[in-house]
């Protein structure tokens, strides 16, 4: 872990994890386990799962529950600062160098983490949004 990434973790412990948590009834739920993108450290002990809820196609609410090493925390952590208030199409849209700003660094197994998330963000809400249009024409076919 570099001296920025161990910096902003040290900032989470003393300020609080903003995003921890869970939400009940999420509109999107992730668990990297059941998607095989692995984020954290140890794959078969550690786990992350991120709560999403839309409005209106926005995210108004993001929290993550997990068992990871400190950079793993410092991306989700970024992930919920990036995503919150935007459109599904703009979640899309962050790119790793987003991601790299916000934290102030590419370094310390940053880089490999952040594809990671963004591979997974991705994947559920393609997902999300097959199933929604998957749903609606079921509805008009009726």
């Amino acid at each position: 872990m570099d001296e920025v990434v161990a910096e902003r973790y040290r900032q989470l412990l003393q300020k609080g994890f903003e995003h921890a948590g869970s939400l009940d009834n999420p509109t999107m739920f992730i668990d990297t386990k059941a998607e095989g993108i692995s984020i954290c450290g140890q794959a078969n002990r550690d786990y992350m799962n991120i709560y999403i809820k839309l409005d209106g196609g926005v995210i108004t609410e993001i929290k993550y529950l997990c068992s990871c090493d400190p950079t793993a925390n410092v991306v989700v952590e970024t992930l919920c600062s990036l995503v919150k208030g935007k459109t599904l199409k703009e979640a899309k849209a962050l790119t790793k160098e987003d991601f790299f700003q916000a934290i102030g660094s590419d370094g310390g197994g940053v880089r490999r983490k952040v594809w990671g998330i963004i591979e997974l963000l991705n994947t559920v809400i393609n997902r999300y949004e097959t199933r929604t249009r998957e749903a609606e024409k079921s509805i008009t076919h009726r």
